[in-house]
C-alpha cells in the first residue's frame, strides 16, 4: 500500500469512535481526581464533574463519605484545587464542593429522561489525576433501582440508567455524559462484569443538587409508602389521558398515608393538580415546602377516583 492509497487519520475514524472524541475532549476537562486525605494519609478517592461556573462540581455521597470538610481536586490541564464538601446526601448518593480558586469551565447538564435503551453514553472519570479514564457504551436498561441508606433510613433511588460503559477504579463520581456531550448521568456502582450504574441527572436530582448547594443538606417529605409504576387500566388511561400511575405496596402504620386511609394496591395518579406516573414523580413533587403542610393525593380504588388529604412529615436521617 502506497501513501496515496493509505487514507488520512480522521477518515479513518468512524461516526462512533468521533462522537466518543468529541464528547471526551469537551468534558474531559471538566472532571476532576478527587482525594481525601486525613494526617496526611489518603483514604478515599474518585471523580467529580464541574457543574457551575463558579466552581461547584458534583460528586457521589459515598465518594467523600467521612471528609474532614477539605478535598484536594486535580485536573487534566494541570490544576490542583482545594475544594470545600458542601453538603452530602446519602440517600440519593449525590454531594456537592465547591472550589476555592478558579475551576475549569463546567460540563452542561442534560435530562436522563431523554436517555433510550440503546443510545451511546461515555464514561468518563479521572482516577490519577491528570488524564481522564473514557469509555464508552451504551445504555443497558433505565429505570433500575439503587438501595441507599443514612444512619436508620433507607431509600431507593429511581430511575437509575444501567450502561455497558464499564467504570474503572477511581470512576465513581464521575460524569456519564450523553452523545452531544451532555451530563446525564453521575457513575455511582459497578452492578456487574462489564456494566455500571449511573444517579440519573433529572428533575428530582436537579432539586436535591439545588438544596445541596443552598442549604447544604436535603429535606424530604415523608407520607410513608412503598410502591412502584404500573400501567393503569384501560378505563382508567382513557380518562385520565395518561398511561402510568404508582401502585401503592405497603402503607407504613401510623403513617401521614395510613392516617389519610390510604391502602395496598391503591393507584396514586396526582399529587394536587400535577400527574404522578412513578415513585420519582412522587419524590418530585413531595418537596421539603410540603413538610407539615395539607397536600392531597389523586387515587384510584378499584376503579374510582378518589382525593385524600394528608400532612406529609419530614423524613428522619438518624
Amino acid at each position: 500500500m502506497t501513501d496515496a492509497t493509505v487514507p488520512d487519520e480522521s477518515e479513518a475514524l468512524d461516526a462512533y469512535s468521533r462522537v466518543v472524541m468529541s464528547v471526551a475532549e469537551s468534558v474531559s476537562p471538566s472532571v476532576a481526581n478527587l482525594r481525601l486525605s486525613r494526617r496526611g494519609r489518603t483514604f478515599g478517592a474518585g471523580s467529580g464533574v464541574v457543574i457551575t461556573p463558579d466552581g461547584f462540581l458534583l460528586t457521589s455521597a459515598h465518594v467523600v463519605e467521612g471528609g474532614a470538610g477539605r478535598v484536594r481536586g486535580s485536573f487534566t490541564d494541570g490544576r490542583e484545587l482545594t475544594l470545600r464538601i458542601v453538603g452530602a446526601d446519602p440517600l440519593s448518593d449525590l454531594a456537592v464542593l465547591r472550589a476555592d480558586d478558579a475551576a475549569p469551565a463546567p460540563a452542561p447538564l442534560g435530562d436522563a429522561a431523554e436517555l433510550r435503551v440503546g443510545q451511546l453514553v461515555v464514561a468518563i472519570g479521572n482516577p490519577h489525576g491528570f488524564a481522564s479514564s473514557v469509555t464508552a457504551g451504551v445504555v443497558s436498561a433505565l429505570g433500575r433501582s439503587l438501595p441507599t441508606r443514612a444512619g436508620r433510613t433507607m431509600r431507593v433511588v429511581d430511575d437509575v440508567i444501567q450502561t455497558d460503559a464499564a467504570l474503572n477504579p477511581g470512576n465513581s463520581g464521575g460524569a456519564l455524559a450523553d452523545g452531544r456531550g451532555r451530563v446525564v448521568g453521575v457513575n455511582t456502582a459497578v452492578a456487574g462484569i462489564g456494566l455500571g450504574l449511573a444517579v440519573p441527572v433529572n428533575a428530582t436530582t436537579r432539586q436535591i443538587v439545588a438544596a445541596l448547594m443552598r442549604d447544604g443538606r436535603v429535606r424530604r417529605a415523608w407520607i410513608g409508602i412503598a410502591g412502584g409504576a404500573r400501567p393503569l387500566p384501560p378505563a382508567v388511561a382513557a380518562a385520565l389521558g395518561r398511561t402510568r400511575g404508582l401502585e401503592v405496596v405497603e402503607v407504613i402504620a401510623d403513617s401521614p398515608a395510613d392516617h389519610a386511609g390510604l391502602r395496598p394496591e391503591d393507584l396514586v395518579v396526582g399529587v394536587g393538580d400535577e400527574p404522578v406516573g412513578g415513585v420519582d414523580d412522587i419524590q418530585r413533587l413531595l418537596t421539603a415546602e410540603t413538610i407539615d403542610r395539607q397536600v392531597e393525593l389523586e387515587i384510584v380504588r378499584s376503579g374510582t377516583h378518589r382525593r385524600l388529604a394528608l400532612v406529609p412529615r419530614e423524613l428522619a436521617t438518624r
